[in-house]
């Protein structure tokens, strides 16, 4: 099904007209009959870094995973409220959720390459959505592990079995993967959580590059991450009956310096979490 791109310009909190490429209006989330989350409000910039932040526990992954609904997979889940991506409600009926996540990629906490050669890990996301010459296919494959700055640490080895690169190359070989079929919003959850601080510099690299032509939301733990990496920043936490709610969300430079919220100014001042 083709997405149909409805622009408007909303506002949040400081009154600068954004383009939203994802709006999350009142999402409310449950696993089975434990409800995760409550009534969540926000919308996603286009072209920006919008991080997610916030204590385990409050959601933050689990409203991640609902904005390309792969969090369906994780067994019988319920979603109310509506996510718009550019004006269409991904969970309304007669979605292509395979077109849905070609165009909402994901790159998790820890790398996930397959059990296959570089050049496949690559390959398979464009190999099934569209039929694509030899030529073009090795064009594809250079150009997206260029684009996740690898491409000169694996040109001669491309044949060579993905599990046998270190951590922090498997990771960008996988925000190559996502890259290769074109998505215009990439996910990442926690990125980074398990990686040296060389190969996260590199990773956070991507993400400022990016962002010229990708929308990127990113669940992290690391204050100084969602500081340095991010435009926007939601802050979120857990109520009585732990259940996540969306507390703040606004420039990251506000929530960094000036939180409305007591919360978030003493989660962000490492007073709690």
């Amino acid at each position: 099904m083709t997405i149909d791109l409805n622009l408007n310009e909303p506002e949040i909190a400081n009154s600068k007209p954004i383009i939203p490429a994802i709006d999350i209006e009142n999402v409310s989330f449950w696993y089975g009959t434990k409800k995760a989350l409550e009534g969540v409000t926000f919308k996603i910039p286009q072209h920006h870094v919008t991080a997610m932040i916030g204590s385990s526990g409050c959601g933050k992954s689990t409203l991640l995973k609902s904005l390309n609904r792969i969090g369906e997979l994780e067994g019988q889940i319920k979603v109310t409220g509506k996510v718009e991506f550019f004006g269409q409600n991904i969970y309304a009926k007669g979605i292509n959720i395979n077109s849905l996540r070609r165009q909402i990629g994901m790159v998790f906490q820890r790398p996930n390459p397959f059990p296959a050669s570089i050049y496949d890990n690559i390959a398979y996301g464009v190999r099934i959505f569209g039929h694509t010459s030899h030529s073009k296919l090795d064009e594809i494959v250079e150009s997206a592990l260029q684009e996740a700055a690898l491409w000169d640490e694996v040109k001669d080895n491309l044949r060579k079995s993905a599990l046998g690169l270190s951590g922090g190359q498997q990771q960008r070989l996988c925000i190559a993967r996502a890259l290769a079929v074109k998505p215009k919003v990439l996910l990442m959850d926690e990125p980074c959580s398990a990686l040296d601080p060389l190969s996260t510099l590199k990773v956070e690299e991507l993400i400022h590059k990016f962002k010229k032509q990708l929308t990127i939301v990113i669940v992290t733990h690391n204050m100084q991450q969602a500081s340095r990496v991010s435009d926007y920043t939601a802050f979120f936490n857990t109520d009585e009956t732990r259940i996540g709610r969306l507390i703040e969300f606004d420039t990251t430079q506000k929530i960094f310096t000036d939180a409305s919220q007591p919360a978030t100014r003493d989660y962000v001042a490492g007073r709690f979490g």
